[in-house]
């Protein structure tokens, strides 16, 4: 009688274990395919901007992919002003999603979040970068200063698939 006690114990421990980090994959990969919008191979032109105005221009590449079961989106970006290597994750406990940039400058590791449609990265408090698929299925991703108080538009990638 005391063991199949005890077996039927284990066996609600074992259940609510999976059922938990079933649960919690699912939140991941729900959050993760908020995202999906960037996947690509991506085709466009970068450009820095100062008062308002163009002041430099190139072309950009960027090819955005899932890895590691979709659990990270890896962003390759190269442009002749930059290149970029960035990993995306969602950390369940933190309930938050994260901004790796790798480039030959170093590294960094920013918080960011979804919200209508948009991807933002807050590398700073006077700092973002936003995400957003375009109304022709392009893609597009542009970094804004605060600047009294006002966001302020630095650069702008614009990009069409490639494929």
């Amino acid at each position: 009688m005391n063991v199949k006690k005890h077996l039927c114990i284990l066996l609600v421990l074992v259940i609510t274990t999976l059922s938990s980090s079933a649960f919690a994959e699912s939140i991941k990969q729900q959050k993760m395919a908020q995202l999906s919008f960037m996947v690509g191979e991506w085709i466009g032109t970068t450009r820095v901007y100062q008062e308002g105005k163009v002041s430099k221009q190139g072309a950009a590449y960027q090819n955005i992919q899932y890895d590691l079961n979709q659990h990270v989106l890896v962003i390759e970006l190269n442009t002749e002003l930059l290149q970029l290597h960035t990993v995306i994750r969602y950390d369940e406990k933190d309930q938050t999603y994260y901004y790796y940039p790798f480039s030959s400058n170093g590294a960094g590791k920013y918080p960011a979040n979804y919200q209508n449609g948009q991807f933002i990265v807050n590398s700073s408090e006077t700092n973002r970068f936003i995400f957003t698929s375009t109304a022709n299925g392009g893609f597009r991703e542009y970094g804004e200063r605060l600047v009294d108080g006002q966001w302020v538009k630095y650069f702008e990638d614009t990009f069409v698939n490639s494929q």
